[in-house]
Formats: C-alpha cells, sequence, structure tokens
C-alpha cells in the first residue's frame, strides 16, 4: 500500500476508535510521573490491573521519590514480588529512583534522550512518561499496537516495537499518536482480541480494516 493511502487508513481508523473509546487514557493508575515510571516497570510481563493493587502497598510504605531512591532492594523486592521478575525490577526502581533524586531534583525528565539513560526504561515506558505526563508528541508500541496496526494494514509484519514505532511515525498525526495508542489497548483488549478469535463482526474498523489475522 502507498504512504498516501497508509496515512489516509490511519486517519479513518483513528476517527473510528475515537467514536468507540473518547476516553483515551492510561489503565495505570498514577497521580505523580515518578509513579507512573514505577508502574510501567512493573507491568512488564504483568497486568496492569495487578500492577496497580501492588503499588498501593508500596506507595503507602515509600510515599515520595526520596523514601524509595532510600529503600533498600529488598524491600523493595518483597512487595513487587506478585508482579513477577522482583528482582530485576527491584533492582531498576531503586536505581531509577536514585537518580532522579540525585540529578534530577526529583522530577522526572521530560525528553526521551534522558528518559532512555534511566535503568528499565526503554522507549516504551519513555513514549508513555512523554505523552501521558508532558502531553508531547508519542507512540506506545506495546502488544496491542504492534499486533493491531499490523492486523489492519497500517505496518506490514513487523514486529520489533521500534521498527513498529517508525513506521507508525511516518502516517500518525504527532498528536493523535498518544491517544490512538491508548484506544488501540482497549479496542484489543475487548474486541481485536490476542487469545481468542478476534470479534471482527462488532468491530468499528471492520470496513476498511485489512484483516490479516
Amino acid at each position: 500500500m502507498r504512504l498516501k493511502d497508509k496515512k489516509q487508513l490511519a486517519l479513518d481508523i483513528i476517527e473510528a476508535l475515537k467514536n468507540e473509546c473518547p476516553l483515551a487514557q492510561c489503565s495505570l493508575e498514577y497521580d505523580e510521573a515518578w509513579k507512573l515510571l514505577v508502574s510501567v516497570r512493573l507491568a512488564a510481563q504483568c497486568t496492569d490491573a495487578r500492577v496497580n493493587v501492588v503499588v498501593k502497598d508500596l506507595y503507602k510504605k515509600f510515599p515520595d521519590v526520596n523514601a524509595l531512591a532510600a529503600a533498600s532492594v529488598d524491600d523493595i523486592e518483597k512487595i513487587v514480588r506478585p508482579c513477577g521478575l522482583g528482582k530485576s525490577k527491584a533492582r531498576d526502581i531503586s536505581a531509577c529512583m536514585k537518580i532522579i533524586r540525585d540529578e534530577y531534583a526529583g522530577q522526572v525528565p521530560d525528553n526521551m534522550e534522558e528518559l532512555l539513560k534511566l535503568p528499565g526504561v526503554g522507549r516504551k515506558s519513555a513514549n508513555l512518561i512523554m505523552g501521558d505526563v508532558y502531553g508531547k508528541p508519542a507512540i506506545v508500541t506495546d502488544t496491542h499496537c504492534i499486533r493491531l496496526t499490523n492486523r489492519m494494514g497500517l505496518v506490514d509484519g513487523i514486529t520489533d516495537p521500534k521498527k513498529v514505532e517508525m513506521e507508525l511515525w511516518k502516517i500518525i498525526p504527532p498528536e493523535e499518536g498518544n491517544d490512538f495508542c491508548h484506544r488501540l489497548v482497549l479496542h484489543g483488549r475487548d474486541v481485536c482480541t490476542a487469545r481468542t478469535k478476534p470479534y471482527c463482526d462488532k468491530c468499528c474498523v471492520k470496513d476498511i480494516c485489512r484483516k490479516k489475522i
């Protein structure tokens, strides 16, 4: 498909998903930037719903950046263990909070380059912070985004997250990227599912989707 046609397809899908899911928001619960940073690290190979439960105990014991930075890795791990990969996640969270405390005066960086230097922060996490916290152009290529954009024909057989992101930057208006990805998560959970046959009969983009399933 020509780039021009992909751009139009993207606009049509964006509009359809807006009508289906007017509210586009992250399913990870947070009220400060550093908490989203913690939650997105814990969400690796774990459901957002479980993360939202686990972090309540974490923040009760360590209510701010300074407290979490001062905590031992073992104490963090004891709380976050239900999210899986407890040791590595606790290590990354501890190191990340120390850097934010010591180098950024407790504030999470607002640019991609500095975010990617933080332990445990990849492009997906950095884009989420950029879009949700700072309102900057962002494309979060999680598993839903990768699966759906391939099925819909916006990308062609690409599964590498960074490559998918780069292809989507070519066709998604910058101001739409963050909300579009949140809507893909909602659509991917309820309609264009991974573990069952997609519910194409009730899909809002069934008439324009390329249906590469």
